[in-house]
């Protein structure tokens, strides 16, 4: 008899859902027109949850699925995970790391890329005619510029690598440093921002980091200052970013997270300084592939007695 299983969202490519109902009998939460219902009717049913970064997993959920084993999270951040909750119910919870770092590393760059050199605004400046009436504003070079890193973990190593390859000079901000690392490390973000010509964003996301970026670590990195968040949209205070790039106290802004999402400010959408990208960081075929045979190796490794290949610490 198949075990059963919650399919949280629908990130997960069509080759590895099929596999997955292969292995197990799979309800489709995000399909259901009333999920609450649902959930109702197959509480007693479900054993094991597929999770992703958008949809909260939390205490009520957990307690309300007496038989629930294993949440296996399609992504590696697990702060929409009441961790707490899941240990205390003896609950495994797995994530895929390590997968999609070199994707989010590069969509860090992208965003980098494009709002120093104002890759979105050239595009529009060509598709609309201007060219013809002028030249498109000068951009800013990426070469002997600092960029300060938050959260030095795996993503940040890869971005910290990429940067260098740009002649940039790296620096971070974590909870401690790294002495095995060669880059010069800050206890204190606002100091680093005062030190940076780019701030990018690659921590966890949860209560630790909620809201971090300040409106002073704002105005310390400054008018010449970009802001890159490849991490989480609560690391940010969002209004007070979006004041801070109203009033010019920063030059601009590369985003791929946001606090509501998919809710955008729309003063930001209205920002000729501020490049958006919707939540994309690991937004590839190979990627994603990866990612879904994970979670289902992890769920079949659990439910075999099998050690788990990526278990989350609670």
């Amino acid at each position: 008899m198949k075990r059963t299983i919650l399919l949280m969202g629908g990130l997960m490519l069509p080759p590895e859902i099929a596999e997955l109902e292969k292995q197990f009998e799979v309800i489709k939460l995000y399909r259901e027109p009333d999920p609450e219902v649902v959930l109702q009717d197959r509480r007693l049913d479900i054993q094991g949850i597929c999770s992703l970064y958008s949809r909260p997993v939390t205490k009520s959920l957990i307690d309300s699925l007496p038989n629930l084993e294993i949440i296996s999270q399609f992504g590696v951040g697990v702060d929409n995970i009441d961790l707490s909750a899941a240990k205390s119910r003896g609950v495994s919870v797995t994530n895929t790391p390590d997968i999609l770092t070199d994707d989010t590393a590069d969509t860090a760059m992208c965003l980098l890329l494009a709002v120093s050199r104002r890759v979105c605004e050239g595009d529009m400046f060509v598709r609309v005619g201007k060219w013809q009436s002028g030249p498109l504003p000068l951009g800013r070079a990426l070469k002997n510029k600092v960029v300060g890193i938050v959260g030095l973990g795996r993503i940040g190593q890869a971005i910290a690598r990429r940067c260098a390859a740009f002649d940039m000079t790296v620096v971070y901000h974590g909870p401690r440093a790294k002495p095995d690392l060669p880059y010069k490390y800050f206890s204190d973000l606002a100091a680093m921002a005062r030190h940076a010509d780019y701030l990018i964003l690659a921590c966890p996301g949860g209560e630790d980091t909620q809201g971090i970026v300040t409106a002073d670590v704002l105005d310390a990195l400054g008018r010449d200052g970009f802001l890159i968040n490849i991490s989480r949209g609560s690391v940010v205070d969002e209004p007070a970013l979006v004041q801070a790039l109203i009033e010019k106290r920063i030059a601009g802004a590369g985003l791929d997270v946001f606090q509501n999402e998919p809710h955008v400010p729309q003063e930001l959408i209205s920002m000729d300084n501020v490049v958006m990208l919707p939540h994309i960081g690991s937004a590839t075929v190979e990627t994603r592939t990866v990612m879904g045979r994970l979670v289902i190796a992890n769920l079949m490794a659990h439910f075999a007695g099998k050690p788990l290949i990526t278990p989350v610490a609670a």
